[in-house]
């Protein structure tokens, strides 16, 4: 937030330069000039608070984690990291810019810090809707970029040629199709229309109507996909958060204070000389077969039914 709200401009202090001038032979004077502006030193303290813990949250997470190797494939990881390691540049740039050229286009690279709100998707169910939605969409996606290149490409060099070719134009503001012709077509396909590059002739007029036309069908094709994916992703995260949450049992240990069952003296017989029975077919060469024998080795598998306690 400190980095959005440092570039407003009742936020910046003015940078003053007190600069000498010679008025006339003789007299000189001097006055106040105003060179640029910067951030007030309160945001530099609120972002070296904030870096200072987020370097603490990234290296204890990589000390924690279980395999490095996967931890430094994760892409959120590799934009915080990425992201804190902007901060320390530019903190580096700050006090070498006056040595550097062009320092105010390194410091460009400082808004990779805006990526870290990607972090908010481990903790916002909608963002990870929306990023599988996307993940699910891509044929789609990419169908969609592939016709919006061949139409403008189409409808850039169209116009190109019907604002010079058919009717005397003074006005053209179409002097190249990869400049003003790509740019008039990209702003009308998206029906954004800036204005600021107008078709001035009748063919153009035309050119022009049949390519925000084409945009409009060329977006509106894959939006059902889409909007079916996100419903579908929708309804099953909806679906799993009502699902109510299960919890694990744990039975009580054996000899642990569990209480024991008694067993009454009849069934305590039987199972004695059901043993007694499966203990000496064990041990005979060849062992019997038959409907009893086969109840008999059953038992010996699965054991016995379980007990009822008497009351």
């Amino acid at each position: 937030m400190s980095f959005c709200f440092k570039t407003h401009p009742d936020m910046r202090v003015p940078v003053i330069r007190n600069v000498t001038a010679y008025v006339s032979h003789n007299v000189t004077t001097w006055t106040l000039d105003k060179v640029s502006t910067e951030p007030h030193v309160a945001f530099f303290y609120i972002e070296c608070i904030c870096n200072a813990w987020f370097t603490f949250e990234i290296l204890i997470r990589f000390t924690v984690a279980p395999n490095k190797l996967v931890f430094l494939r994760t892409a959120v990881n590799i934009i915080d990291a990425v992201a804190t390691l902007s901060f320390y540049i530019d903190l580096l740039l700050k006090y070498c810019g006056p040595t550097i050229e062009n320092a105010d286009i390194l410091e460009f690279f400082s808004i990779i810090r805006i990526m870290r709100l990607f972090k908010l998707t481990r903790h916002s169910p909608g963002l990870k809707i929306l990023i599988q939605t996307f993940k699910a969409s891509v044929k789609e996606l990419s169908l969609l970029v592939f016709f919006l290149i061949l139409g403008v490409v189409i409808f850039a060099s169209l116009l190109y040629y019907a604002e010079r070719s058919f009717q005397r134009n003074p006005d053209n503001d179409i002097a190249s199709i990869p400049v003003e012709g790509l740019w008039w077509a990209v702003v009308t396909m998206t029906t954004v229309g800036y204005g600021e590059i107008t078709p001035k002739t009748y063919m153009g007029m035309v050119v022009g109507s049949f390519c925000a036309l084409a945009g409009v069908v060329t977006l509106a094709l894959p939006a059902p996909v889409i909007v079916t994916n996100f419903s579908r992703f929708y309804t099953h995260t909806q679906a799993r958060s009502k699902l109510p949450k299960r919890r694990r049992r744990i039975n009580p240990a054996e000899g642990l204070g569990a209480p024991r069952t008694k067993v009454p003296q009849g069934l305590a017989a039987r199972a004695h000389q059901h043993k007694a029975i499966t203990s000496d077919h064990d041990h005979s060469p060849h062992p019997p077969t038959g409907p009893h024998h086969r109840r008999t080795g059953a038992i010996k598998h699965h054991g016995l039914p379980d007990v009822v306690p008497v009351q």
